[in-house]
């Protein structure tokens, strides 16, 4: 082979590592380890008593939770959050966007696609005044009117969209694995965010959902370092199976199917950063929080 042709076969070979799913695979393995720690976290829904919102905060930190996640944007004046954090000590990480089912960013209405593009604007800014990083966004919805193709393109230009604003206040945009009909391949939810190719657009990772149809250790892995934040639940597919698809989430964490010393194992694997666990399973008094939070940690004792 001569020079000319070696250079050739040489570009060849560097684009095609360019563009395969796994080039990236081990990029962060590179990297110096720090220490992984998780906080534990769950949503506000969760707690049944029937309380103020400052003491409920104040409820769950005694329970051993460092956080709270709320719906955003949010119900509540944030001056009232604000103060019922002040008092309780408890922080706010992450606010779950609540208009990305209702009008999904992957709509073919521009206008739909508008009216959540702003409400993940104004939770970038509540976020942000909470003291958090992290807002949940679902990317799309795929259904009998809107076809995968076009949800893949069309959402990722909505979330082109909202970058700027990230970049304005800093706030992380990660989207999650739902049972949306989308993304359902580790590969090609890498390859979605890859794409779209910018520090402040991530995943928050479901560790229950992808058990319907894959394992969660996978996609931690192939993921890697994309992934912002983690959501904890549990899924038996026994149940789901025996009783009906959605029947797989009534099990409590530890009874299910995850195998919580692999999985764990896989985010130390990746050195994790993201720094929060946390919790989206059915809620209840203090007691049952209070067994939420000795499950879950266990699981980060496996760490």
């Amino acid at each position: 082979m001569n020079r000319k042709d070696f250079i050739k076969s040489a570009a060849v070979i560097a684009g095609a590592a360019a563009v395969t799913p796994f080039a990236s695979a081990s990029v962060s393995q590179s990297k110096p380890k720090k220490k992984i720690a998780l906080k534990k976290s769950l949503g506000l829904g969760m707690i049944k008593e029937e309380l103020s919102l400052t003491d409920k905060f104040k409820l769950v930190k005694e329970l051993g939770f460092d956080g709270v996640e709320l719906n955003s944007p949010v119900d509540f004046n944030m001056s009232e959050i604000l103060d019922a954090k002040s008092k309780s000590g408890i922080e706010l990480p992450t606010v779950v966007n609540k208009d990305h089912w209702s009008s999904p960013l992957s709509d073919p209405d521009p206008a739909v696609r508008k009216k959540c593009i702003d409400s993940v604007i104004k939770s970038l800014q509540e976020v942000k005044e909470m003291g958090g990083d992290t807002v949940l966004v679902v990317p799309g919805v795929v259904n009998e009117k809107v076809s995968y193709e076009q949800a893949y393109i069309t959402s990722q230009q909505s979330i082109r969209e909202l970058i700027p604003y990230a970049e304005k206040t800093g706030m992380q945009i990660a989207v999650e694995n739902v049972w949306n009909n989308f993304l359902i391949s580790p590969v090609e939810a890498k390859r979605f965010i890859d794409e779209i190719n910018h520090p402040l657009v991530g995943w928050y990772f479901d560790i229950g959902n992808v058990l319907r149809y894959g394992w969660p250790e996978h996609w931690i892995k192939t993921l890697n370092s994309r992934i912002m934040k983690l959501h904890i639940k549990e899924f038996s597919r026994e149940l789901m199976n025996s009783k009906g698809l959605w029947e797989g989430f009534n099990v409590d964490l530890l009874k299910g199917d995850n195998n919580w010393p692999v999985v764990m194992k896989a985010v130390r694997e990746i050195n994790h950063q993201g720094g929060w666990l946390t919790a989206e399973v059915n809620g209840g008094d203090r007691n049952h929080l209070k067994q939420i939070s000795a499950q879950m940690d266990e699981i980060i004792s496996y760490l």
